[in-house]
């Protein structure tokens, strides 16, 4: 076909050069311009060209990949762009986004679904506060909700497979265009982890900064207690829900800032096994487990090592990180009060204390600045009793 052309180029430019001293330059540029426009013309048609002159160049028909769309003449579709150029597209829509291309046809679901496009989003999004427990729990509700869509009646078995398009509608509505839901039917693992954790009907572990403080409990200033949490999308806040003597107590509105994952695998029930206890010296930074009695769990409790009373507290002639005995300050309540300090066995540490004090278990030494940072931003503004 190039060869075509360019021999019908050659030519005409041959004609026109005879023309011109047979007609005068008039005549040459008017010519020379409809033969502009012819080609111009013809490129803008090209596949229909093609088509029309039934070339060899051209074996396979030109298909779309769009259902139910008609084809209109000189446009292209978003699918005729190269799969490199789509997937860069893909990379820059936001989840909702996403929802709504995979909600157009069966070419666009199997690639907006994929993971490798909703892992970057759960990561930047979820990646600081989902943890290992969350992570089983979400197989545990995986293989839970399989197991009884076996088990249900055939009626209920139809009705789980617009579960996910219920999930997902609070995405959905945010878009233009898109109002029929029931186009996606299936989804990728971390799409269905990531709509589920958006919608707020997959509660997971995390722990809370300063529970019930806003409610007026501020005896749990600076503690960070185990709790089931899930997401409100339309305040931006979770609710939890906290085991407490056979009850669950549910708090509302707690802002990002207050969670976290899970910082071991301790259940809150169990102590945690220490294995910081030789390193810990004065002003070193840690969290201890404290419960008010053996029914109720531990939640973490913040504080530094301060120096024993046999030390004058100069770093110089310290010598508080040899002795059997470690001083835990909690500079949260005023000097004298009954919860300021604890002395702890360095080498025979279990849990201590008793029912009017309550019980010191486990002990982590913080080595994070960042998670120093956290626990200061969280320091009251005045001292508690």
């Amino acid at each position: 076909m190039l060869f075509f052309l360019v021999s019908c180029f050659s030519f005409i430019l041959l004609l026109s050069k005879s023309w011109k001293s047979t007609m005068g330059d008039i005549s040459n540029i008017w010519f020379c311009e409809d033969f502009l426009k012819f080609l111009a013309s013809w490129f803008r048609k090209g596949r229909n060209t093609i088509s029309y002159l039934n070339l060899p160049l051209m074996k396979k028909p030109v298909e779309s990949k769009l259902e139910n769309v008609e084809k209109k003449e000189d446009e292209i579709s978003l699918l005729d762009l190269p799969d490199l150029t789509l997937e860069c597209i893909f990379e820059r829509l936001p989840p909702n986004g996403l929802c709504s291309m995979a909600a157009v046809c069966s070419y666009l679901r199997e690639k907006c679904t994929s993971d490798h496009l909703w892992e970057k989003h759960m990561k930047e999004k979820w990646g600081a506060l989902i943890g290992s427990a969350a992570y089983r729990e979400w197989q545990c509700y995986i293989a839970s909700r399989n197991n009884d869509s076996l088990l249900e009646n055939p009626r209920k078995k139809r009705d789980l497979l617009g579960k996910f398009s219920e999930i997902r509608k609070f995405l959905w509505n945010r878009s233009k265009g898109n109002e029929d839901n029931s186009k996606v039917r299936s989804s990728s693992a971390i799409m269905d982890w990531y709509l589920s954790l958006e919608s707020g009907t997959f509660w997971f572990s995390a722990q809370v900064f300063n529970r019930e403080v806003q409610n007026g409990h501020v005896g749990f200033t600076l503690s960070c207690y185990d709790a089931e949490v899930s997401y409100d999308c339309n305040t931006n806040t979770f609710r939890a829900r906290y085991p407490s003597q056979g009850r669950r107590i549910v708090e509302e509105n707690i802002e990002w800032n207050r969670l976290r994952a899970p910082t071991v695998d301790t259940p809150p029930y169990v102590l945690h096994v220490s294995d910081c206890l030789s390193d810990l010296k004065p002003d070193d930074h840690f969290e201890i487990q404290w419960r008010k009695s053996k029914e109720f769990a531990y939640g973490w409790w913040y504080g530094v090592v301060g120096h024993l009373e046999s030390c004058n507290g100069n770093k110089l002639n310290c010598h508080c990180h040899s002795s059997d005995t470690v001083l835990l300050e909690f500079k949260q309540y005023t000097p004298g009060s009954r919860w300021r300090q604890i002395v702890i066995n360095r080498k025979e540490h279990r849990e201590v204390g008793n029912e009017a004090d309550g019980f010191y278990g486990g002990i982590r030494k913080l080595y994070s600045d960042k998670e120093i940072s956290l626990w200061k931003s969280l320091c009251p503004s005045s001292t508690l009793e």
